[in-house]
């Protein structure tokens, strides 16, 4: 189902068949999902550029307090 077949159910999901609905429950269901797992995954990658980062300007700024 694309994205436009779901607009349209969600716009008038009153008059729309079960099956219908079941297959646009399907694939908000599956995008849930996916969006879901890709923000852990960015989670994981913001925090450890955070500590690269913190590490680096640990260094840094020992180096520049003489």
């Amino acid at each position: 189902m694309d994205e436009n077949k779901i607009k349209n159910v969600l716009l008038d999901f009153k008059n729309k068949s079960n099956k219908e609905l079941t297959e646009a429950m399907d694939f908000l269901n599956e995008d849930f999902e996916k969006t879901k797992e890709y923000i852990v995954k960015m989670t994981y990658h913001l925090d450890g550029v955070e500590r690269a980062y913190n590490k680096l300007l640990e260094e840094y700024q020992k180096r520049n307090k003489k």
